[in-house]
């Protein structure tokens, strides 16, 4: 219902984060994303799968069932890599799931990596949770989990793997995952989806204050060099932008006005060289499709120098996955 011109067309693009899923009616898999990458026209070279607890095991030990979704991602990973769909890179990186909590999370973490060898880059455990709201994860988190003394056991075992952290929090939570930061300065974080300003339930009408507790928050994360911000997620229905409601979809210009304070602040914040744009798709095509997400996060960085735009759009999501194996050098 609305068909933009691709701006900046041969810009090179790594998608920072994206998902699959199987889940009757719904199904977004390499099919789906290929044809997002045609029919967006953009230059995206390359993609990273974050976890979404699809395709476990069914069979075999509990506490490794969840190689299963890495197992399914690194097939189609490995299907692009054939080169039969060109030369994109879907899942170049992935990203896992691992309940840091067990006692035997050592061994699921060395299971991933035996399933997808150099392609897995880390796990992401949903942590969100707020006081009000609860948490709103297909599995629900606990309270303050990211200073759970388990989970901390967990996490110490990451780094040591040459593996990464990808925090999935609502804005209340950023102090606790700076908390969390300081505590292994040694392990890369990657907050996701710019912290969650949330605008529905108890912040609804409430942006403004939202926003004044959220950048105070980032700025405070920022101060620690191992976290990195993906810029995105701000078509999800839980950001209050109401984009997701309309009966005609809204423009790569509307879309840039809305979000370019909070792209922007997090870009002052971290700088360029630790921000990266996503896509969050399928999930943030409630409100977009993937030609205008793109196109609006190209308006909105489009003040930005020539080596600050190749960082948001490519450079900080190769080196914070690593992505150099494929053809995907730095």
């Amino acid at each position: 219902m609305h068909v933009e011109e691709v701006i900046d067309a041969d810009r090179p693009i790594v998608d920072a984060h994206h998902h699959f899923w199987l889940r009757p009616p719904e199904a977004y898999q390499l099919p789906e994303i290929l044809a997002d990458l045609d029919a967006g026209g953009h230059n995206v070279r390359a993609t990273v799968f974050v976890q979404n607890a699809a395709m476990y095991r069914a069979d075999g030990p509990e506490h490794l069932k969840p190689v299963g979704e890495t197992e399914y991602v690194n097939g189609a990973a490995a299907v692009a890599a054939s080169g039969i769909h060109g030369s994109r890179r879907p899942c170049a990186g992935i990203v896992g799931w691992a309940d840091l909590r067990d006692p035997r999370v050592g061994e699921l973490l060395d299971a991933h990596r035996a399933a997808a060898g150099g392609r897995f880059k880390g796990i992401r455990q949903q942590a969100q949770w707020d006081a009000e709201l609860g948490s709103m994860a297909r599995v629900a988190a606990p309270a303050h989990l990211l200073a759970d003394p388990g989970f901390r056991a967990g996490f110490a075992l990451l780094a040591p793997r040459g593996l990464g952290f990808d925090a999935w929090i609502y804005f209340t939570q950023i102090p606790e995952l700076a908390d969390l930061a300081a505590a292994f300065p040694e392990t890369t974080i990657v907050l996701n989806h710019i912290g969650a300003p949330l605008g529905i339930g108890p912040y609804a009408g409430q942006r403004n204050a939202v926003f004044d507790r959220w950048s105070r928050d980032i700025r405070a994360l920022a101060a620690h060099a191992n976290v990195s911000v993906k810029l995105g997620g701000l078509g999800m229905p839980s950001y209050g932008f109401g984009f997701d409601t309309r009966e005609r979809p809204a423009s790569s210009a509307e879309l840039a006005e809305a979000w370019r304070p909070y792209i922007e602040f997090c870009i002052e914040a971290f700088g360029a060289g630790r921000c990266m744009f996503e896509s969050n798709f399928p999930v943030d095509k409630a409100s977009c499709g993937y030609r205008t997400l793109w196109n609006a996060f190209k308006r909105i960085a489009s003040h930005a120098s020539e080596a600050e735009q190749d960082a948001l759009f490519q450079s900080t999501a190769r080196r914070i996955y690593d992505l150099k194996s494929e053809g995907l050098e730095n």
